[in-house]
């Protein structure tokens, strides 16, 4: 276990989680807004690969999301594009096991690894996108703490069409007083 929280705790990611992120990658519904390298079909051996890969990168954290009473990894969470120079990153989350939906477990997510960015990395800022066609995830960030900073417009390309996103953010000088706010 490296962090916990109420109802989840993250652990690294190994190659032994490659098989939940097939069944995740093939499913359609959970990976439509997510990262683009989803939105391809992936080999079990190209998911072995990359999640052996995964925690080489030093401008990417990412822990896998777990279930406190079952030990079952439900998705992944972290900061990507680590900047050391501006002290920012950014925000990315996938809930795969679609049960887990609608329970606070990415609200919780992001307020976890948020903080983790900004007490531990270090960071200043991090921000985020999220499609304008998926509110839930920006609600879920927006009671997480993070602020509206406006929007990037066509910036995505799902079901054939050019879409919105929204951006947010949240800032370290804000961090505290918000976190205290939402608990």
């Amino acid at each position: 276990m490296f962090l916990e929280g109420n109802e989840v705790y993250f652990r690294p990611l190994s190659v032994e989680d490659a098989e939940d992120f097939y069944q995740w990658a093939c499913d359609r519904e959970v990976v439509k807004y997510s990262l683009s390298s989803f939105s391809y079909p992936k080999s079990k051996y190209d998911l072995e690969t990359w999640l052996k890969n995964i925690n080489n990168d030093a401008k990417t954290f990412s822990l896998g999301i777990c279930v406190k009473d079952s030990d079952k990894l439900i998705g992944y969470a972290g900061i990507a594009s680590i900047s050391t120079l501006n002290k920012s990153g950014e925000y990315f989350i996938l809930i795969g096991n679609k049960s887990f939906g609608g329970k606070g477990i990415a609200t919780e997510t992001t307020q976890i690894i948020t903080d983790y960015g900004f007490n531990t990395l270090g960071l200043h800022r991090v921000e985020l996108t999220a499609y304008n066609l998926n509110p839930a995830a920006y609600k879920a960030y927006e009671k997480a703490g993070y602020v509206h900073e406006g929007v990037k417009r066509q910036s995505g390309f799902r079901d054939g069409k050019f879409h919105d996103k929204v951006m947010m953010s949240a800032l370290a000088t804000e961090w505290q007083s918000n976190k205290q706010n939402i608990e």
